[in-house]
């Protein structure tokens, strides 16, 4: 499953709001510049001082101290060695020296007990961190609370120039939600071991606690069965994690306090069920997997009792090497093609007065929900499987938007949201950290908001490889983190935006690819000849432009396959351009209800500027590389928002009024370079038409309150229309 319900119109104009022109009817809250942790804490009071981390720096254990907390801590130490330079005191064994006397230890760690070996939902994660100028405590009721401790003391440790120091902290901290994931899809582009372990240690530095993994679509089945080994056999290609894989990947993922949880996608999505064992479909095969995207139409038959069996046999396997209380089953996109064309079904559903395929479908996840059960297991899936005969206990996975959600609770069952987190579809982290499961305006009684268990970032994988997912992953599923973690009324965007930027180095530090699998990438793309001023020029392009939204690369790419290498221009362009929103900033100043300031016109200029000089040096390089090709059409499109932003700031800096129609032109203009090429667009073409209009219309800005004046502008240019 991996379709989406796109962002209205109108919350598209309100984040374009919120970025150029700093409205906000929502609230925030004040951020301490010292403020480096993310997600933000429930209660963090910084105080006079700061704890020196030195070599002598030491660590007392008190309470609870098991293997998970002992490993925990050497990951700790680990790290703030890496990032220090600093060497801390060794056993001869190779681990860290503790402390045995708390009162000369520079940081005591002291948990009540030791908790699930294997994390569960509704575990106590809380923990307390007090720092001051001769020690740090940190206590929490079990390892999973100091855990998530550590993650914030990794991510407190600052530098200045009398060196290393943990601020004076106060800090009583809890999560939101008991219930934070990041789903990964490694059945349409298999994902090896490796990515999913360094995605793991991302987790853990952000606290999230689910590891969503997708393991069977179309496109692959991925994970080794010994009771029926055709199903990896057949639909894997080779790729698949052997049980003996999975069952350290859960040991890893509970060592970091995270949840394994795998979903085995049925009765639709099943192409790789039926390649194996055609008997089993709705429809005569044979079957081979799917190699492009889509809604295929293969879908378990429900009145065959040879799928439950092997469903009874499948499962029970699983349930046996997960030890998670939940299995997702997926249950979503079944397009009914199959049952409906199907005599015999049809007549199966009349027969026991199913009344349509929804029925059938319900009858199918009952039957499922009792397999799961005898193996002491509870179902969740994609909100499809909502339906009066669901049976009690379900969890409802919501992909589609909030209705599903609040129905879903007003019938009973706990939920999970998705819906805006989807981080394939490349929205700007804004997006995704002003979604709220449980917003300020909710509808949801306050039973029905007790039912929601919190949400789920997701990484469909039609457009990712193990060197890019990291770069679709991070930094912004650390908003999401948040979002899910910390208060419903933090939303302070641009502060969000800072600390951002911090978490992104501390994940790099984790091993996270997001930002050093680019320059390799761009060599690939530039060539051999290329010099090291061209090579520059192409990194700013690429920082410049964003890979197009929603779905619309799979219709500017409609020959892509699961073979296609994803190693194009598209692939090195990132979600949420840094560049592109800053130029958005200064341009906000320009076009508001004040006077133009002069450092923001000239930051401007200088952004215009070097656009056009970008746009000369890669069309030297693109003539010499077949790579590059591609990108001439969005060089040019760079080219004419450079001279329309040029030509706009004159006019608007000479105060004096264009000639009719200018800005009827200049728009135009936009809208031609607006146009995707290569699925990649250029984002900075928005801020571009505010400037326009601003500089058309300048004498009304005087005689229009601020918010008229805001008003009218995005009135006369509005954001460019894309497909």
């Amino acid at each position: 499953m991996s379709s989406f319900e796109p962002c209205p119109c109108v919350r598209r104009v309100f984040f374009l709001l919120v970025a150029l022109f700093g409205v906000t009817q929502l609230p925030a809250v004040p951020a301490s510049s010292a403020t480096t942790v993310m997600p933000l804490p429930a209660v963090q009071q910084f105080t006079t001082g700061r704890l020196a981390v030195t070599p002598a720096f030491s660590v007392e254990l008190q309470g609870s101290a098991d293997a998970r907390l002992r490993a925990g801590l050497a990951r700790l130490l680990r790290q703030v060695e890496a990032r220090t330079g600093l060497t801390f005191a060794h056993t001869p064994a190779g681990g860290f020296a503790l402390k045995s006397d708390a009162a000369h230890a520079s940081l005591v760690i002291d948990c009540a007990a030791p908790g699930s070996a294997v994390p569960v939902l509704g575990e106590d994660e809380s923990y307390t961190l007090e720092v001051t100028s001769t020690e740090a405590v940190l206590k929490a009721p079990t390892i999973l609370g100091a855990l998530h401790g550590f993650a914030t003391l990794q991510q407190l440790l600052q530098a200045d120039a009398s060196g290393w120091f943990f601020p004076a902290v106060r800090i009583n901290d809890q999560p939101r939600f008991p219930w934070r994931g990041l789903m990964i899809d490694v059945a349409r582009h298999w994902q090896p071991l490796e990515v999913i372990q360094r995605n793991l240690d991302g987790m853990a530095l952000v606290k999230l606690n689910v590891l969503h993994l997708h393991l069977t679509e179309d496109q692959g089945f991925r994970i080794e069965s010994k009771t029926f080994p055709r199903l990896h056999e057949l639909g894997s290609d080779g790729h698949y994690f052997t049980q003996d894989q999975i069952r350290g990947l859960i040991a890893y993922a509970a060592e970091r306090g995270i949840r394994v949880v795998p979903e085995f996608d049925i009765p639709g999505h099943a192409t790789s069920w039926v390649t194996a064992f055609p008997e089993l479909a709705s429809a005569p095969g044979p079957y081979a997997i799917e190699r492009k995207w889509g809604v295929f139409d293969p879908v378990l038959d429900p009145t065959n009792p040879r799928v439950y069996a092997l469903l009874d046999g499948f499962l029970g396997e699983m349930a046996a090497l997960f030890p998670d209380a939940y299995i997702h089953i997926g249950g979503d996109e079944n397009n009914g093609v199959q049952w409906s064309a199907n005599a015999k079904i049809q007549a199966f559903i009349r027969e026991h007065n199913l009344k349509d395929n929804a029925g059938l479908h319900a009858y199918f996840n009952g039957k499922v929900h009792a397999i799961l059960a005898q193996h002491g297991k509870k179902l969740i899936g994609w909100d499809e499987i909502l339906h009066p005969d669901l049976t009690s206990g379900s969890v409802v996975h919501s992909w589609r938007g909030p209705t599903g959600l609040a129905e879903a609770t007003r019938l009973g069952f706990a939920t999970i949201l998705s819906n805006g987190y989807y981080i394939d579809l490349n929205y700007p982290t804004a997006d995704h950290y002003l979604n709220d499961p449980v917003p300020a305006d909710t509808r949801l009684s306050p039973e029905q908001q007790k039912l929601v268990l919190g949400g789920e970032a997701t990484i469909w994988a039609e457009w990712v490889t193990p060197e890019t997912i990291d770069s679709r992953i991070w930094p912004r599923t650390a908003a999401i983190a948040e979002r899910l973690w910390s208060a419903r009324d933090v939303r302070d965007v641009p502060d969000m935006y800072r600390r951002l930027a911090l978490v992104s180095r501390r994940l790099e530090e984790a091993g996270l690819q997001h930002a050093s699998y680019l320059d390799p990438a761009l060599r690939r793309l530039a060539g051999d000849q290329a010099s090291p001023a061209e090579l520059a020029a192409l990194r700013a392009f690429v920082d410049l432009i964003e890979p197009v939204k929603h779905y619309q690369r799979g219709n500017q790419q409609p020959e892509a396959t699961q073979f296609t290498p994803l190693t194009g221009l598209v692939d090195c362009a990132r979600a949420d351009s840094a560049p592109g929103r800053e130029f958005a900033a200064q341009v906000a100043m320009l076009a508001g209800p004040l006077s133009p300031d002069p450092q923001a016109a000239n930051s401007v200029l200088q952004a215009l500027v070097a656009w056009k000089f970008t746009t000369v040096q890669l069309a030297a390089l693109a003539a010499r590389s077949p790579r590059l090709q591609e990108a001439q059409p969005l060089l040019t499109s760079l080219a004419t928002a450079s001279a329309v932003g040029q030509e706009a700031l004159s006019v608007l800096l000479s105060r004096q009024a264009p000639v009719a129609g200018w800005l009827q032109t200049q728009l135009s203009r936009l809208d031609e370079a607006a146009k995707p090429h290569a699925a990649a667009e250029l984002p900075v073409i928005a801020p571009l038409r505010l400037l326009a209009a601003a500089a058309a219309e300048q004498d009304k800005r005087r005689t229009l309150s601020p918010d008229a004046w805001k008003q009218h502008l995005l009135d006369l240019a509005p954001p460019p229309v894309t497909p």
